[in-house]
């Protein structure tokens, strides 16, 4: 397989049954333990994915993102622009002067722009001023294609298209349901007819066998694709978070990491409440931090990730943002 947000964003990265008495018994008390869900995902549900990105002139990379790759702005908050590549799936990026991340930290993390143009996306790109990392050079038979580009601070950009095949047979019947975004006509360098329809956000971890029961059995995400060294998973619509073994993918482990993973949701308090009692979890955020546009909470994954889950206000700053959440533009 090829492959600081903030002070202002809340503390964080956007900063994120009685007892029954009869006359012969009294029953056992609950334990906050055996009341929790037994899936979050299920209980409380992600509505959106997005992942925090920390530059030194997040201008440039605003330019870069808008221009070469023609993602439009959902929601801009000067040190913070919110970025779509999908239907529920965002790319935030962030001035590392007010981020949680420093733009010099390791960029341990890459990010598949899902296309079933894949082709014409690699005629387009080679005549970018773009460095690539790995060139497109597509082998019959392979469960997915792709070839890898480098964005202007270093982040790795996986341009990705899987393909039928049995590794997949979970994953292709989903992406075919998946609307593709385009770009606004006239609004970007890319031409006409090319997009993206989702993401996989890729993490390089030292135990595989112990993050992925982390996410599966606490975070309650369900396998969608198993690639062995690889194992991919929905956590919205069109966002998938991938996790790697680092001794096979294209970073090795770091233990500093400028990148952020965050899970848009209506049911914040309940994950607040789920994530700060489960004892799988260090919390960054002392409570749900709220904000006029935004509430959010930041919390380690067992390998150091930051993770942080936001909802969004109606204010005036996120008009487009929930346009476009609730598929109207």
């Amino acid at each position: 397989m090829i492959r600081k947000i903030t002070a202002a964003l809340a503390c964080a990265a956007f900063i994120a049954a009685a007892c029954v008495q009869s006359e012969t018994a009294e029953a056992p008390a609950t334990s906050e333990e055996e009341s929790a869900p037994v899936n979050p995902m299920n209980e409380y549900g992600m509505t959106a994915s997005n992942v925090f990105l920390y530059y030194a002139d997040v201008e440039a990379a605003t330019t870069f993102y808008t221009r070469t790759l023609g993602f439009a702005v959902a929601a801009d908050y000067g040190f913070a622009k919110i970025l779509r590549v999908g239907p529920s799936s965002f790319i935030t990026l962030v001035d590392e002067e007010m981020g949680m991340h420093s733009a010099s930290d390791p960029k341990t993390v890459a990010i598949a722009l899902i296309t079933d143009q894949l082709d014409e996306w690699w005629d387009y790109m080679k005549d970018q001023d773009v460095e690539m990392r790995f060139p497109y050079n597509p082998v019959e038979g392979r469960p997915h294609h792709g070839f890898v580009a480098i964005d202007p601070e270093g982040y790795l950009l996986e341009f990705e298209r899987f393909n039928v095949h049995a590794e997949n047979e979970m994953l292709i019947p989903v992406l075919n349901e998946t609307e593709t975004i385009y770009p606004a006509e006239g609004a970007s360098d890319v031409p006409p007819g090319l997009g993206f329809k989702a993401t996989v956000v890729w993490f390089y971890y030292k135990d595989m066998p112990a993050i992925q029961a982390f996410y599966e059995d606490v975070m309650g995400f369900e396998l969608i694709v198993d690639q062995g060294w690889t194992k991919i998973y929905r956590i919205s619509p069109s966002g998938y978070m991938g996790l790697v073994d680092e001794t096979r993918g294209m970073h090795n482990f770091t233990e500093k990491k400028a990148v952020t993973m965050s899970f848009w949701t209506d049911r914040i308090d309940d994950w607040y409440a789920y994530v700060s009692n489960h004892g799988s979890f260090e919390m960054r955020s002392e409570k749900v931090e709220e904000t006029d546009r935004y509430r959010a909470f930041v919390a380690y994954d067992p390998e150091g990730y930051y993770l942080e889950w936001n909802v969004f206000k109606d204010a005036p700053d996120n008009e487009t943002l929930h346009r476009m959440l609730r598929g109207e533009e």
